[in-house]
C-alpha cells in the first residue's frame, strides 16, 4: 500500500497565494511518485484541520509559507498529534522566522550577517536609523514581504500602513544576490539571482520572466565554497532538517570579506520558478524524486 500524505498549504499568511502553487505542485508530483495525496487548504478552525487529518496520514508534507506555517505554529500542532512532517521542527523553524534572533546565533558561529536592530516606525518616520543606505523589513516575515529599501539621498519610508509587527533596520550590502539550498547535510549548490530591475522582492521572487536564474553561479571558487560552507553551518546552527535555503549578498569588490547571509528560510518555495528544486535537478534529482525523500525523511520532534 502506497504511503498517505496529506500536503498543507495556503494558510492566511501574506504568501497564501505561494504557498497555494507550492502544495499544488508538490501534491502532483507526489502523486507521480506513487503516493496517495490529499490536499488540505489550511485555515484558523483546527478543528476543520483535525477532520481533515482524521485518518491520521502517515506524513504531512508542509508547503505553507510565512507566519503560522513556517514560525514553529503548525509545527507544534503536528507534534502533539505525532504525524511526521517535511521541513524543520517547531524551534529551528521559530529561531529561522525570527531574524534578530537568527542573525545572532548565525553571529556566535562565525558567520558574518548585516548587524541591525529594532526600531520604531514613528521613529523612523522623523529620522533615519542608520545612515543611508539601509534595509526596513518586518523582523518576522518571509519571501521579501514588506522589504524597503532606502536610497542616499532618500527620505525615510512612510510606514503609516505598516501591518508586519516590529522592524528590523538593517545595512545595506550592495552587490550580488546568491543563493544556496541545503539538502539534509548537503549544499546543493549556489545560485546568482539577477532581476531585471529593481532588486528581489516578492515579484521578482515569483513571477515568471522577472529574474534572471544562474545555476551554478558565476562566482569564483572560495565564495562558491565559502557560501556552501556557510549554508549548511546555519543550517545545522538553528537545528533544520530536511530541505532549507540560505540568501546572500555578496559585494564582489571586497573578495569573500564581502559574503553577508541575509537569512535562512526553512520553508523555501517549491514553484516552477523556485530554487530548491532548481539546485537539486542540477545535481541529478527531479522534481518528484526531491519532495519524495523529504517526504521519506519527515519527522516530528520527540
Amino acid at each position: 500500500m502506497s504511503k498517505h500524505v496529506a500536503v498543507l498549504m495556503g494558510g492566511w499568511s501574506a504568501e497564501r497565494e505561494v504557498s497555494l502553487v507550492s502544495g499544488r505542485a508538490c501534491a502532483d508530483a507526489l502523486r507521480s511518485g506513487g503516493y496517495s495525496v490529499t490536499e488540505i487548504d489550511m485555515t484558523r478552525d483546527l478543528r476543520v484541520l483535525l477532520d481533515s487529518l482524521d485518518p491520521l496520514p502517515d506524513a504531512v508534507f508542509n508547503a505553507l509559507h510565512g507566519r503560522f506555517g513556517e514560525d514553529g505554529t503548525i509545527q507544534a500542532v503536528l507534534n502533539i498529534l505525532g504525524i511526521p512532517y517535511t521541513h524543520s521542527g517547531l524551534l529551528a523553524s521559530a529561531l529561522a522566522m525570527d531574524k534578530p534572533l537568527a542573525i545572532s546565533l548565525f553571529a556566535a558561529h562565525g558567520i558574518r550577517c548585516p548587524q541591525g536592530r529594532i526600531v520604531e516606525a514613528a521613529n523612523v518616520m522623523r529620522t533615519h536609523p542608520l545612515p543611508p543606505p539601509y534595509v526596513i523589513k518586518p523582523a518576522r516575515e518571509g519571501s521579501s514581504v514588506g522589504v524597503i529599501i532606502v536610497r542616499e539621498g532618500d527620505n525615510g519610508p512612510s510606514l503609516e500602513n505598516w501591518a508586519f509587527g516590529e522592524i528590523l533596520a538593517e545595512p545595506y550590502v550592495a552587490g550580488r544576490e546568491l543563493t544556496v539550498a541545503v539538502m539534509g547535510e548537503r549544499a546543493l549548490g549556489v545560485t546568482e539571482l539577477r532581476p531585471l530591475q529593481g532588486f528581489y522582492d516578492y515579484e521578482a521572487k515569483y513571477t515568471d520572466g522577472k529574474t534572471e536564474h544562474l545555476c551554478p553561479a558565476p562566482v569564483p571558487a572560495e565564495i562558491d565554497a565559502l557560501a556552501r560552507e556557510w549554508a549548511l553551518l546555519a543550517h545545522r546552527a538553528l537545528g533544520c532538517r530536511g530541505v532549507s535555503r540560505a540568501d546572500f549578498r555578496w559585494d564582489d569588490r571586497a573578495g569573500s570579506d564581502g559574503l553577508y547571509l541575509l537569512e535562512v528560510n526553512t520553508q523555501p518555495g517549491m514553484t516552477a520558478l523556485s530554487l530548491v528544486p532548481e539546485q537539486a535537478a542540477q545535481v541529478g534529482m527531479s522534481f518528484p524524486e526531491l519532495v519524495g525523500w523529504m517526504v521519506e525523511n519527515a519527522a516530528c520532534d520527540a
